[in-house]
C-alpha cells in the first residue's frame, strides 16, 4: 500500500507557483513629500490595482547602501497575471481620462523612475 500511495504521489504534477515581484526604484522630486507618494501609492492599490490582482507596498531605507530612493514593490499571483495587468495599465495610458493615466500624473509630477526590475519570488 505505501509503494502505491508512493507511486501515485509522484505522478502527481508538483509544478513551483511562484509570486512575481516589480521593484522600481523612486527619487522623489524636492517638491513632493514621503507622505503624498504614499498616498498616491494607497491609491494605486485601492483604485487600479486590486482590479488587476496587483498589491504594492512602498519601502523606504533605513540602512541602505542609496538612502536617496525609495522602492516601489509590486506584487501578482504570478509573471501572467502581472504581463496582463501590465497590458491594461499601458493600454489605460491612451485614455487621458482614465484612472491610471491620472495616477501616472500624480506619480511624474511626484518622482522618477530611476530602475525597474521583476523576479519570480518562490
Amino acid at each position: 500500500m505505501k509503494k502505491l500511495i508512493a507511486i501515485m504521489l509522484l505522478a502527481l504534477p508538483l509544478g513551483a507557483a511562484a509570486d512575481h515581484m516589480d521593484v522600481i526604484e523612486v527619487k522623489l522630486n524636492a517638491d513632493c513629500s514621503l507622505d503624498t507618494y504614499l498616498q498616491i501609492a494607497r491609491d494605486f492599490n485601492t483604485d487600479w490595482g486590486s482590479k488587476h490582482g496587483y498589491k504594492s507596498e512602498v519601502l523606504v531605507p533605513l540602512q541602505s547602501h542609496n538612502l536617496e530612493s525609495l522602492y516601489w514593490v509590486g506584487r501578482s499571483k504570478d509573471a501572467a497575471s502581472f504581463g496582463a495587468a501590465w497590458d491594461s495599465w499601458r493600454d489605460e495610458l491612451k485614455d487621458p481620462d482614465s484612472v491610471a493615466s491620472k495616477l501616472w500624473a500624480r506619480f511624474a509630477k511626484c518622482g522618477m523612475n530611476v530602475a525597474r526590475r521583476s523576479y519570480d519570488v518562490y
